[in-house]
């Protein structure tokens, strides 16, 4: 069902007011490294509303793209752990959150040594097109006609294709704090694809958000004061990956699951989470005769692509399979087994990875009859 609600306009004005005066209904309790707020200005902590900190996810050296970023508070924190080497976006649709963050990078920057944040004005769910940009068109070329429309819809065509305000495949991780439950439902699909769209192969998205144990009925979606406080738009626990799936994501997670609801409406519990996705699982599925190990304690696991993995047992995969069960968020569970002699890319062939087991002869070689005695010890301290 569609909203009859302009939510939009109800997120809009409800963090135009929060943003001049703290509104408490709108924060959900959050526990951030107190090292990192030393720099941030007060009023940017007081106008934060927030219900995660998905920056204990962030790797110095990184490119964040913050969806939402309000007055800049997990910019600000993620410009200190990215370091000189990195690089911060903040996205925000609304004037005075965006004023408010930028009046304050100039005190921050001063006091870490370095400017690295970079704030936009766009839409999380369209972040091709750059709204300070379509401001200040409009401000020199006024719509007033057909003609005028005409070439306003043609400067949009134009960015989306030569100039989008955040490009293709350049973003390491996305966050994003209590705000994509703001997106009007009916552009909630375009968002997901738009965080993958922006990401680079092996990126991720680390997003706390609201979720709810039942799905919300549509009068509560239709409530601007539930769906501007996070409320209403919030995402049923179990679709909220779904929709990261949907996109084309792998390797969902939710590290953290908040275990009281922080608000309840109508029996429905509403709490924090957060997920952690990645980006990355397209790619042909050659045979380079590999193989990995599940490490346990199931008897036997699949991952999102459908394959098999028993516990102890040489799988044989592909080449792009191998990597991504070698990287986060796998590589814990699994022990890789690479060939003995390397296939090089003219010898792999085309396979399935069905979960069949290999061989060690396949990883060691057909040809591989070596006897190698071993040292005196195992590898520990006491000797076998």
């Amino acid at each position: 069902m569609s909203n009859t609600l302009d939510t939009e306009n109800a997120v809009r004005e409800r963090y135009s007011a929060a943003a001049q005066q703290r509104e408490a209904e709108l924060c959900c309790p959050v526990d951030y490294d107190a090292q990192y707020l030393k720099i941030i200005p007060q009023e940017v902590i007081d106008r934060d509303y927030g219900c995660g900190d998905p920056s204990k996810w962030i790797q110095p050296g990184e490119t964040v793209l913050d969806l939402g970023s309000g007055g800049g508070k997990i910019c600000f924190i993620a410009t200190q752990v990215v370091g000189p080497e990195g690089k911060v976006i903040g996205v925000d649709m609304n004037d005075t959150m965006l004023q408010l963050a930028r009046q304050s990078q100039t005190e921050v920057a001063a006091k870490v040594g370095y400017d690295n944040v970079h704030f936009h004005k766009g839409k999380i769910q369209d972040m091709a097109i750059d709204r300070d940009r379509i401001d200040a068109y409009l401000a020199e070329h006024p719509v007033t006609n057909e003609s005028g429309l005409q070439e306003l819809e043609s400067m949009l065509q134009s960015m989306r294709k030569e100039t989008p305000m955040i490009a293709d495949n350049s973003i390491d991780v996305v966050v994003s704090n209590c705000v994509l439950n703001l997106v009007d439902a009916s552009e909630k699909e375009q968002l997901f694809q738009e965080i993958f769209r922006v990401l680079k192969p092996g990126g991720r998205a680390v997003i706390s958000d609201i979720v709810s144990d039942e799905s919300v009925p549509q009068h509560l979606q239709n409530d601007p004061e539930l769906w501007s406080g996070c409320i209403s738009g919030a995402f049923q626990e179990t679709e909220f990956l779904r929709a990261f799936e949907r996109a084309g994501f792998y390797g969902c997670e939710m590290p953290v699951l908040q275990e009281k609801p922080w608000q309840t409406v109508e029996g429905i519990e509403f709490r924090s989470a957060t997920v952690i996705t990645y980006k990355g699982k397209e790619g042909p599925c050659d045979d380079y005769n590999e193989a990995v190990i599940y490490r346990g304690p199931f008897t036997k696991v699949h991952d999102d692509s459908g394959n098999v993995f028993r516990r102890g047992e040489r799988t044989a995969v592909c080449r792009n399979t191998f990597t991504l069960m070698t990287r986060a968020p796998y590589a814990e569970n699994f022990i890789p087994v690479p060939p003995h002699q390397i296939v090089q890319d003219a010898h792999a062939k085309p396979m399935t990875c069905d979960g069949h087991e290999r061989s060690p002869k396949v990883t060691k070689g057909m040809s591989y009859d070596l006897t190698i005695v071993g040292d005196d010890c195992c590898g520990t301290s006491d000797c076998c």
